[in-house]
């Protein structure tokens, strides 16, 4: 991946161009000390003046209205903030139109943000105040007074929180007035420029120690560059967050969220002092120090799955390479792209107007339909259809181009969401809430409804990212979770009643992918790299989860790596150098998914056989007990000396009904309350009550045996016996009571006994 940049021969400002701002994909406005705000259009290559501002006004910072919130596109739309050196900002329609002016700091104002709905407006300045005033330009309150210049500030992507810079420091401050205030230092010299994404929650932040750095929210270095020649003077994120660019003295930096560099240009451009992204974050301008406005194209982009690789050589343009034959195919398109997709067998392209979708078999007719909203912002598919997520909401088609479903939530906010948030399988569509990060919305693919009851899945603390299983049955469907506290969670998807089971199975995870092709799941986890080869097995016998994992030493990938893709037995990750390493791991797992699946139970011993591994074995004893097929679970346990358990499953084959067998494979598996459930309903009152005395459940045995009349006797005496081996006393009134009236009516059966042998003599 590259810029491709463009300059005008001449440059149309006269001084120093100051900021930069588009309205569309296509119009781009700059402000200059000349005092000139020109108009930039890139389908006709046009620059027209719109405005010149008085001789007083010397711009600092442009940010145009928010265009659309939540789908709805405001009034507003069409107007920009603009602060400048007097001390105040101005608001200014589209048409240059200035229709107020407001006295707001001591000294220049040095940047003005308005936040992410359109409702409030901050701006700091050279007095070291920080100010939000309402849409209309009315002060609201004064957050904050430093002792230094505040050069930058950005807005939270809750719009609840300001970070701003203060020498070396960065500072987030919440709006709340006694909230805690979290600050730390960031660079070695003064800060110059910050920006906080929307979606993927990381602050960027570029200072005169020459370095740009990535943090998270909480104040945390993820990435900090190498020192360049001169001061970083401007950074931007793209809309989506997956990529941003750094601008300083003739240099302009194309980079990844994770900090490491795609392009480095050297433009004629003198010092960038402000750099701003297109809306579909395919191109970017910049404000030069020599008069210029700078333009780049984001080309080169590369996506890889199989034996192909598809690169985007032209904004119009894409080259298909299959490395198996070397054959290539050209994709030509009407409009430039925005958005590529390559998975599953199919290329989806989204462009400013319409949606391709191709096959892999056959590049040469797509499917092509019209979009609502141009500016695609994810793309995620699964092996049967496909989702988009615009500005507009989140819409599912197939592969033949049919609109199935629009699922909404409550409060959605579509612009925020990313691959870490949503996920998509055959049936099920996951998206994790952003207004409150303990939610998980689950919703059917094929009508948009939500899942089952209707109510999300909820954690006990934030989840950071999501990842639904691709095979298998619907109701066996599993989605894996990692929360703040960087556990690996794993639930299923329905409940059909019953109350969630959401089981840990792993620690310090910074990032997971289910394989494509069977349900097998890799993550990183601190110093190791992991594949549970079988995480289903947490529901069947928990025990064996350490022996379904397969285990290698993560040194080899340094810090911060992040699993790119898992297709097949090969897991590609990239290193925080931007390297790609590719892992490949033991096929046979996947091999036995098949065959289990099919319940090919014969080739699969023979499999474990012939692998001779006790993973795989371990794997095969899991899956044979949650198909129910115990002949086979019986030979795995005993292939990896598991004697008890090939006891226990030997014990059940003398069982005489049926109901009494699967209620001991429940029971083999932990499912208690579904067992005796099984029991109750198939009238086997006895077992059930036994099975809770076998687990020391006296309550619930005693429960069962006075619901049902019978057997209460037998609960008291083993309750009796479990006390006299322990040498205690009961003290439970529920015994007490009930051993009390079988004693009283143990001594009425003897006195009915003795009179009617009375009257027989």
């Amino acid at each position: 991946m590259r810029l491709k940049t463009s300059l005008s021969k001449e440059p149309k400002h006269k001084e120093l161009v100051s900021c930069v701002g588009w309205t569309t994909a296509d119009e781009l406005y700059s402000c200059s000390e000349d005092h000139q705000i020109m108009k930039w259009n890139l389908l006709t290559c046009e620059t027209t003046q719109v405005v010149k501002l008085p001789d007083d006004i010397y711009p600092i910072d442009l940010h145009w209205f928010p265009k659309s919130v939540g789908g709805k596109r405001q009034a507003q739309a069409e107007s920009f903030v603009l602060t400048s050196s007097d001390g105040k900002f101005h608001l200014i329609s589209k048409s240059g139109r200035v229709e107020k002016s407001v006295e707001a700091h001591c000294g220049a104002v040095l940047a003005g943000r308005w936040n992410y709905d359109g409702t409030a407006l901050v701006t700091v300045g050279e007095d070291g105040q920080i100010k939000i005033w309402s849409k209309s330009g009315m002060l609201r309150s004064t957050l904050a007074q430093q002792g230094t210049p505040i050069y930058s500030v950005a807005w939270g992507p809750d719009s609840e929180k300001i970070l701003y810079t203060s020498g070396k420091q960065l500072i987030i401050k919440p709006l709340q007035p006694n909230a805690k205030i979290l600050q730390w230092k960031a660079h070695d010299g003064i800060i110059l420029k910050v920006d906080w994404n929307s979606v993927n929650d990381l602050i960027l932040s570029g200072g005169e120690d020459c370095k740009y750095k990535v943090w998270d929210s909480y104040g945390q270095l993820l990435y900090s560059s190498q020192s360049h020649e001169y001061p970083i003077t401007s950074v931007a994120w793209t809309l989506d967050g997956e990529l941003f660019a750094v601008g300083s003295f003739h240099t302009l930096r194309l980079c990844d969220k994770t900090g490491w560099s795609y392009a480095l240009e050297k433009p004629n451009t003198g010092s960038l002092f402000n750099i701003a992204w297109s809306m579909d974050g395919t191109q970017l301008a910049g404000a030069c120090g020599n008069g210029h406005v700078i333009f780049a194209h984001v080309v080169e982009q590369r996506w890889v799955w199989k034996n192909f690789e598809i690169t985007l050589t032209k904004r119009r343009t894409m080259e298909v390479r299959n490395v198996l034959n070397d054959a290539v195919d050209l994709l030509e398109f009407r409009d430039r792209v925005i958005k590529a997709s390559l998975n599953y067998g199919h290329l989806v392209v989204s462009t400013s107007l319409q949606c391709y979708i191709f096959s892999t078999k056959n590049w040469n007719t797509p499917l092509i339909f019209d979009l609502k909203e141009g500016t695609v912002s994810l793309i995620s598919q699964a092996e049967r259809h496909f989702l988009l997520v615009d500005g507009g909401g989140i819409y599912l088609y197939s592969y033949e181009g049919r609109l199935l479903s629009s699922p909404k939530f409550p409060g959605m906010r579509t612009d925020i969401l990313n691959a870490q948030t949503v996920s998509l399988s055959n049936d099920t569509l996951a998206v994790r809430d952003k207004s409150d990060e303990k939610v998980i919305y689950l919703f059917e693919t094929l009508s948009g409804k939500p899942l089952g009851d209707g109510k999300p899945l909820n954690h006990k603390t934030e989840i950071l990212e999501i990842a639904l299983d691709q095979k298998g049955l619907t109701n066996e469907r599993k989605i894996a979770f990692v929360d703040k506290n960087r556990d690996l969670y794993i639930t299923s998807v329905k409940r059909f009643g019953k109350e969630q089971r959401v089981i840990k199975i792993g620690t310090m995870v910074h990032t997971l992918a289910w394989n494509d092709m069977c349900n097998i799941l890799c993550g990183l986890q601190d110093t190791r790299f992991t594949v549970w080869y079988y995480p289903n097995v947490v529901y069947v016998d928990k025990e064996l989860l350490p022996k379904t994992l397969y285990e290698k030493d993560a040194s080899e990938f340094s810090k911060n790596p992040q699993i790119v893709s898992f297709v097949g037995s090969q897991i590609t990750i990239r290193r925080a150098d931007g390297s790609l390493i590719h892992v490949n791991i033991s096929p046979y797992p996947a091999i036995l998914h098949e065959y289990v699946s099919t319940s090919k139970w014969e080739d699969s011993i023979r499999l474990c056989r012939f692998v001779k591994d006790q993973t795989l074995w371990a794997c095969l004893a899991a899956m044979a007990v949650a198909s129910q097929d115990m002949d086979t679970a019986e030979i795995a346990y005993a292939s990896i000396g598991e004697i008890d358990k090939v006891q226990y499953i030997s014990s059940m084959k003398d069982l005489p009904s049926k109901e009494s067998k699967l209620a001991h494979i429940l029971l083999f598996s932990g499912n208690i309350q579904d067992a005796e459930m099984l029991l109750l309903q198939a009238g086997l009152i006895y077992q059930a009550i036994q099975v809770n005395i076998n687990l020391f459940n006296w309550e619930r045995a005693l429960e069962l045996a006075v619901k049902h009349k019978t057997h209460v006797d037998t609960v008291l005496a083993y309750r009796q016996k479990f006390l006299d081996d322990f040498g205690k006393k009961e003290t439970n009134q529920r015994f007490l009571q009930y051993a009390e009236g079988a004693s009283i009516l143990q001594n009425l059966n003897f006195t009915i006994y003795y009179l009617l042998l009375f009257r027989t003599f």
